[in-house]
């Protein structure tokens, strides 16, 4: 992160599908704390891609994990923009620090063995961050109405890094694999997110891009943002 770019401004260059579903969150204090959210997110997600070992991985999120555990034991924010941020959102730290510790998987070589191990890695990663934003944006959210569309979103993430030459996926997966997956989740998730508060959706709104990332074109961002707002609008998928 530059010296002079804000945080809003780093999530908007490395996770922009998020970060254009954060702007439709009309609480500016709960903007800044998803923004806060999905800056964490990145940083963990990072490490593993940025690291010549797995020893050095596991230092880098240990780091933010005790950063977490620092903040929830009543010690003061460690000086970086991102831990600072968290200190002063209203997550619980606690669920913070369980971020980190789900992304010491990604230090682990080859891809993920079967499908429960796709799924749990999922739930814990994008499932577990879908949930946080959600009750920060409407407290009596349940966890369980943001299931099927994070699932959606993390199979597709998943998939992009295939095509980046991280694959974390089961090795006989193929494209059509994932999208029968996608699809599957995003028909669960339909029915889940009307359940969900509508001030809460655009946790899981990135959802309605997953197909786009697992089918033969991705979308422009033109499109993009007329699907955001579309599924925004409608709280559907």
């Amino acid at each position: 992160m530059a010296d002079t770019e804000t945080l809003d401004d780093l999530v908007r260059r490395v996770d922009p599908d998020r970060w254009l579903a954060s702007r439709f969150i009309s609480d500016a204090a709960a903007r800044a704390d998803i923004i806060a959210l999905y800056g964490l997110n990145y940083e963990l997600a990072r490490v593993a891609g940025g690291v010549s070992n797995a020893l050095m991985g596991e230092i880098r999120l240990t780091w933010w994990r005790e950063a977490m555990e620092e903040i929830a034991a009543g010690k003061p924010p460690r000086k970086h923009p991102n831990v600072e941020a968290l200190a002063a959102s209203k997550f619980d730290p606690n669920a913070l620090a369980a971020l980190s510790e789900a992304r010491f998987t990604d230090l682990d070589e080859g891809p993920l063995k079967d499908e429960a191990a796709v799924m749990a890695y999922v739930d814990g990663t994008a499932g577990a961050l879908a949930v946080l934003a959600a009750r920060r944006l409407d407290p009596s959210a349940d966890p369980h109405a943001v299931k099927g569309a994070a699932r959606a979103w993390g199979l597709s993430g998943l998939w992009r890094l295939k095509q980046a030459g991280r694959a974390r996926l089961p090795s006989d997966w193929t494209q059509a694999d994932v999208q029968r997956r996608v699809e599957d989740q995003l028909k669960l998730a339909r029915a889940e997110v009307k359940a969900l508060p509508v001030a809460a959706f655009p946790a899981v709104a990135p959802a309605a891009l997953a197909r786009s990332y697992v089918g033969q074109r991705e979308l422009g961002e033109l499109e993009k943002k007329a699907r955001l707002t579309l599924a925004v609008a409608t709280g559907r998928f």
